[in-house]
Protein backbone atom coordinates (compact mmCIF):
# COMPACT_ATOMS: atom_id res chain seq x y z
CA UNK A 1 0.00 0.00 0.00
CA UNK A 2 1.49 3.37 -1.50
CA UNK A 3 1.36 5.96 1.42
CA UNK A 4 1.13 9.53 1.62
CA UNK A 5 3.83 12.54 2.30
CA UNK A 6 2.50 15.10 5.00
CA UNK A 7 1.92 17.13 1.99
CA UNK A 8 1.74 15.64 -1.58
CA UNK A 9 0.12 16.70 -5.22
CA UNK A 10 -1.56 18.56 -6.19
CA UNK A 11 -3.53 15.75 -7.71
CA UNK A 12 -7.07 15.56 -9.93
CA UNK A 13 -9.88 15.29 -7.46
CA UNK A 14 -13.32 14.40 -8.94
CA UNK A 15 -14.65 16.51 -6.65
CA UNK A 16 -12.30 19.05 -5.56
CA UNK A 17 -10.43 20.10 -8.63
CA UNK A 18 -6.71 20.62 -8.40
CA UNK A 19 -6.11 19.19 -4.93
CA UNK A 20 -2.72 19.78 -2.60
CA UNK A 21 -3.37 17.21 0.18
CA UNK A 22 -2.62 16.88 3.98
CA UNK A 23 -1.89 14.34 5.63
CA UNK A 24 -1.96 14.26 9.30
CA UNK A 25 -1.41 10.71 9.99
CA UNK A 26 1.96 8.70 10.12
CA UNK A 27 3.95 8.79 6.90
CA UNK A 28 4.09 5.52 6.90
CA UNK A 29 1.18 4.13 8.51
CA UNK A 30 -2.15 4.10 8.62
CA UNK A 31 -4.78 5.40 11.69
CA UNK A 32 -8.19 5.65 11.62
CA UNK A 33 -11.71 5.94 13.46
CA UNK A 34 -12.86 3.88 10.77
CA UNK A 35 -11.73 0.53 8.97
CA UNK A 36 -14.05 0.84 6.05
CA UNK A 37 -14.45 -2.31 3.91
CA UNK A 38 -14.10 0.31 0.66
CA UNK A 39 -10.97 2.34 2.07
CA UNK A 40 -8.58 3.06 -0.49
CA UNK A 41 -5.59 2.62 2.33
CA UNK A 42 -6.23 -0.58 2.74
CA UNK A 43 -7.33 -2.02 6.20
CA UNK A 44 -5.84 -1.00 9.63
CA UNK A 45 -4.49 -3.63 10.52
CA UNK A 46 -1.97 -3.33 7.41
CA UNK A 47 -0.41 0.37 8.29
CA UNK A 48 0.92 -0.23 11.92
CA UNK A 49 4.40 0.02 10.58
CA UNK A 50 4.62 3.78 11.74
CA UNK A 51 2.32 5.70 14.48
CA UNK A 52 4.15 8.99 14.51
CA UNK A 53 1.56 11.89 14.11
CA UNK A 54 3.64 15.06 12.38
CA UNK A 55 3.20 18.28 14.72
CA UNK A 56 1.81 21.61 13.69
CA UNK A 57 5.20 23.28 13.08
CA UNK A 58 6.16 20.00 10.61
CA UNK A 59 3.09 20.72 8.77
CA UNK A 60 3.65 24.32 8.58
CA UNK A 61 6.73 23.88 7.58
CA UNK A 62 6.38 21.32 4.72
CA UNK A 63 3.51 23.32 3.79
CA UNK A 64 5.06 26.59 2.88
CA UNK A 65 7.71 25.02 1.05
CA UNK A 66 5.46 23.30 -1.41
CA UNK A 67 3.46 26.50 -1.80
CA UNK A 68 6.29 28.19 -2.79
CA UNK A 69 7.06 25.89 -5.04
CA UNK A 70 3.76 25.36 -6.32
CA UNK A 71 3.91 29.32 -6.84
CA UNK A 72 7.00 29.39 -8.74
CA UNK A 73 5.84 26.64 -11.35
CA UNK A 74 2.52 28.21 -11.76
CA UNK A 75 0.82 25.41 -10.84
CA UNK A 76 -3.14 26.19 -9.88
CA UNK A 77 -4.14 25.10 -6.72
CA UNK A 78 -8.37 24.25 -6.36
CA UNK A 79 -8.64 22.91 -2.61
CA UNK A 80 -5.71 22.48 -0.21
CA UNK A 81 -7.07 19.35 1.29
CA UNK A 82 -6.69 17.20 4.38
CA UNK A 83 -7.20 13.30 3.78
CA UNK A 84 -4.24 11.24 3.73
CA UNK A 85 -4.24 7.45 5.56
CA UNK A 86 -6.91 7.75 7.90
CA UNK A 87 -8.82 10.48 10.13
CA UNK A 88 -7.36 13.73 9.76
CA UNK A 89 -9.08 14.93 13.31
CA UNK A 90 -7.67 12.32 15.44
CA UNK A 91 -4.22 14.54 15.10
CA UNK A 92 -4.18 16.57 18.36
CA UNK A 93 -2.44 19.67 16.97
CA UNK A 94 -5.52 19.75 14.14
CA UNK A 95 -7.03 23.18 15.56
CA UNK A 96 -3.65 24.56 15.10
CA UNK A 97 -2.66 23.18 11.79
CA UNK A 98 -6.06 24.45 10.51
CA UNK A 99 -5.32 28.06 11.75
CA UNK A 100 -1.70 27.52 9.76
CA UNK A 101 -3.04 26.03 6.83
CA UNK A 102 -5.53 29.38 6.47
CA UNK A 103 -2.77 32.07 6.91
CA UNK A 104 -0.34 30.41 4.73
CA UNK A 105 -3.62 29.61 2.58
CA UNK A 106 -3.96 33.33 2.25
CA UNK A 107 -0.77 34.41 1.80
CA UNK A 108 0.06 31.95 -1.42
CA UNK A 109 -3.09 31.19 -2.87
CA UNK A 110 -5.66 33.35 -1.49
CA UNK A 111 -8.23 32.01 -4.00
CA UNK A 112 -8.00 28.34 -2.85
CA UNK A 113 -10.29 26.59 -0.63
CA UNK A 114 -9.47 24.18 2.72
CA UNK A 115 -11.24 21.29 2.38
CA UNK A 116 -11.38 18.82 5.27
CA UNK A 117 -12.62 14.91 4.45
CA UNK A 118 -13.87 13.54 7.48
CA UNK A 119 -15.61 10.65 9.12
CA UNK A 120 -17.53 13.02 11.43
CA UNK A 121 -16.32 10.52 14.30
CA UNK A 122 -14.75 13.36 16.37
CA UNK A 123 -16.99 16.36 15.47
CA UNK A 124 -18.97 16.03 18.63
CA UNK A 125 -16.14 17.52 20.15
CA UNK A 126 -16.23 21.29 20.93
CA UNK A 127 -12.39 22.25 19.84
CA UNK A 128 -12.62 20.20 16.23
CA UNK A 129 -15.98 21.55 15.65
CA UNK A 130 -14.50 24.92 15.76
CA UNK A 131 -11.98 24.35 13.72
CA UNK A 132 -13.95 23.05 11.11
CA UNK A 133 -15.87 25.98 10.95
CA UNK A 134 -13.03 27.66 10.10
CA UNK A 135 -12.41 25.87 6.74
CA UNK A 136 -14.49 26.45 3.39
CA UNK A 137 -15.40 22.93 3.06
CA UNK A 138 -16.44 20.61 6.06
CA UNK A 139 -17.14 17.33 4.22
CA UNK A 140 -18.39 14.86 6.59
CA UNK A 141 -19.22 11.34 6.03
CA UNK A 142 -22.45 9.27 6.91
CA UNK A 143 -22.65 6.40 4.80
CA UNK A 144 -25.76 4.53 6.93
CA UNK A 145 -28.07 5.52 8.90
CA UNK A 146 -28.32 2.84 11.62
CA UNK A 147 -25.53 1.50 13.78
CA UNK A 148 -25.91 -2.29 12.78
CA UNK A 149 -25.60 -0.51 9.21
CA UNK A 150 -22.45 1.37 10.29
CA UNK A 151 -20.77 -1.68 11.43
CA UNK A 152 -21.09 -3.66 8.70
CA UNK A 153 -19.49 -0.59 6.07
CA UNK A 154 -17.53 1.34 8.01
CA UNK A 155 -16.22 -0.83 10.70
CA UNK A 156 -15.97 1.82 13.52
CA UNK A 157 -12.58 1.02 15.81
CA UNK A 158 -14.23 2.68 18.80
CA UNK A 159 -17.20 4.28 20.07
CA UNK A 160 -19.49 5.41 17.73
CA UNK A 161 -23.12 6.11 17.30
CA UNK A 162 -25.35 7.97 14.56
CA UNK A 163 -27.31 9.97 16.31
CA UNK A 164 -24.00 11.64 17.97
CA UNK A 165 -22.83 12.56 15.08
CA UNK A 166 -26.12 13.81 13.31
CA UNK A 167 -26.22 15.58 16.84
CA UNK A 168 -23.43 17.33 16.34
CA UNK A 169 -23.41 18.09 12.92
CA UNK A 170 -27.20 20.46 13.30
CA UNK A 171 -24.32 22.58 15.14
CA UNK A 172 -23.54 23.45 10.97
CA UNK A 173 -27.08 24.66 10.44
CA UNK A 174 -26.86 23.32 6.70
CA UNK A 175 -23.15 25.22 6.19
CA UNK A 176 -21.20 21.70 5.60
CA UNK A 177 -20.90 19.16 2.50
CA UNK A 178 -22.54 15.61 3.57
CA UNK A 179 -20.76 12.91 1.60
CA UNK A 180 -22.07 9.30 0.97
CA UNK A 181 -20.17 6.19 -0.42
CA UNK A 182 -22.71 4.54 -3.00
CA UNK A 183 -21.71 0.59 -3.03
CA UNK A 184 -22.76 -3.21 -2.76
CA UNK A 185 -21.49 -5.85 -0.64
CA UNK A 186 -22.77 -9.48 0.13
CA UNK A 187 -24.51 -7.78 2.88
CA UNK A 188 -25.24 -3.99 1.97
CA UNK A 189 -27.06 -2.28 -0.40
CA UNK A 190 -26.70 1.32 -0.76
CA UNK A 191 -30.28 1.71 -2.69
CA UNK A 192 -32.34 -0.98 -0.15
CA UNK A 193 -34.81 1.08 1.49
CA UNK A 194 -34.03 0.45 5.12
CA UNK A 195 -30.24 1.66 4.30
CA UNK A 196 -31.18 4.83 1.28
CA UNK A 197 -34.94 5.43 2.97
CA UNK A 198 -32.94 5.99 6.27
CA UNK A 199 -29.88 7.87 5.13
CA UNK A 200 -32.29 10.35 3.07
CA UNK A 201 -34.25 11.24 6.86
CA UNK A 202 -30.74 12.07 8.04
CA UNK A 203 -30.28 14.19 4.74
CA UNK A 204 -33.72 16.33 4.90
CA UNK A 205 -33.02 16.75 8.53
CA UNK A 206 -29.52 18.24 8.48
CA UNK A 207 -29.76 20.07 5.04
CA UNK A 208 -26.48 20.48 3.97
CA UNK A 209 -25.58 22.89 1.53
CA UNK A 210 -24.19 19.81 -0.71
CA UNK A 211 -24.64 16.40 -0.93
CA UNK A 212 -21.42 14.61 -2.51
CA UNK A 213 -22.47 10.90 -3.75
CA UNK A 214 -20.11 8.64 -5.22
CA UNK A 215 -19.10 5.22 -5.80
CA UNK A 216 -15.98 2.81 -5.81
CA UNK A 217 -13.22 4.44 -8.23
CA UNK A 218 -10.02 2.64 -6.96
CA UNK A 219 -9.25 -1.14 -5.35
CA UNK A 220 -10.51 -1.83 -2.07
CA UNK A 221 -9.88 -4.01 0.75
CA UNK A 222 -12.70 -6.23 0.79
CA UNK A 223 -13.31 -8.18 -2.40
CA UNK A 224 -16.37 -8.49 -4.06
CA UNK A 225 -17.53 -4.62 -3.72
CA UNK A 226 -19.82 -3.51 -6.56
CA UNK A 227 -20.09 -0.13 -7.92
CA UNK A 228 -23.18 2.00 -8.95
CA UNK A 229 -23.29 3.73 -12.03
CA UNK A 230 -23.83 7.26 -12.42
CA UNK A 231 -27.46 6.64 -13.63
CA UNK A 232 -28.26 4.63 -11.22
CA UNK A 233 -27.51 6.91 -8.16
CA UNK A 234 -29.12 10.07 -10.04
CA UNK A 235 -32.47 8.07 -9.98
CA UNK A 236 -32.13 7.11 -6.58
CA UNK A 237 -31.11 11.09 -5.86
CA UNK A 238 -33.27 12.21 -7.60
CA UNK A 239 -36.30 12.71 -4.75
CA UNK A 240 -33.64 15.04 -3.17
CA UNK A 241 -33.03 16.83 -6.44
CA UNK A 242 -36.19 18.18 -7.01
CA UNK A 243 -36.60 18.93 -3.53
CA UNK A 244 -34.32 21.70 -4.15
CA UNK A 245 -31.09 19.68 -2.49
CA UNK A 246 -27.78 20.55 -4.22
CA UNK A 247 -26.48 16.48 -4.98
CA UNK A 248 -23.15 16.36 -7.21
CA UNK A 249 -22.98 13.03 -8.22
CA UNK A 250 -19.12 11.21 -9.08
CA UNK A 251 -18.64 7.90 -10.35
Amino acid sequence: MVREETVFGPIFSRRLGSSLGINLLPVNGKICTFDCIYCECGWNKDGHDDTRLPKASEVREALEAKLKQLVSEGTPVDSITFSGDGESTINPDFPQIIDDTRALRDQYYPSAKVSVLSNATQVHRPEIFAALRKVDNPIMKIDAPTNALVQKINKPVSDYDVNRVVEALKQFNGDFVLQTMFLKSKDFDSSSPEVFNGWMDIVRLLKPREVMAYTIDRPTPEVGLLKFTVEEMRALLNPLIEEGFNVQIKG
